[in-house]
């Protein structure tokens, strides 16, 4: 199970991430030119939204229905995906946002990620 303060600490050790309001929501990005989002978190904790290929999205969600869920709107269709916290373990957790936020960094920063 994932709390939402280890999110909030997964996300932000990840290379220039930054935490900002997205609405009512928090919103983890990538402190680049666009600012692009990898992570979402809603007030009421019960799932993260991070934003893959579609390709992913179906392998991710094929390996892990428990855990992983397509969006259910447009941004869905186009990989965002929803992670059960209650479900989901820190191992699992770290591999998505490190998915989502090559997607939003540029590739210069990716030297600096950690394995």
């Amino acid at each position: 199970m994932i709390k939402p303060e280890k999110l909030r600490a997964e996300a932000l050790k990840l290379p220039r991430a930054l935490e900002r309001p997205h609405f009512d929501w928090a919103s983890f990005r990538v402190d680049a030119p666009r600012g692009k989002i990898f992570c979402t978190l809603p007030p009421h904790h019960e799932f993260s939204n991070v934003f893959l290929t579609p390709d992913e999205q179906k392998m991710m969600c094929e390996a892990e229905p428990d855990i992983f869920f397509q969006v259910p709107n447009k941004w869905g269709l186009n990989g965002a995906t929803s992670i059960r916290l209650a479900k989901c373990d820190l191992a699992t957790l770290r591999s998505a946002l490190v998915m989502s936020w090559r997607h939003s960094a540029p590739a210069k920063f990716y030297g600096e990620l950690k394995s």
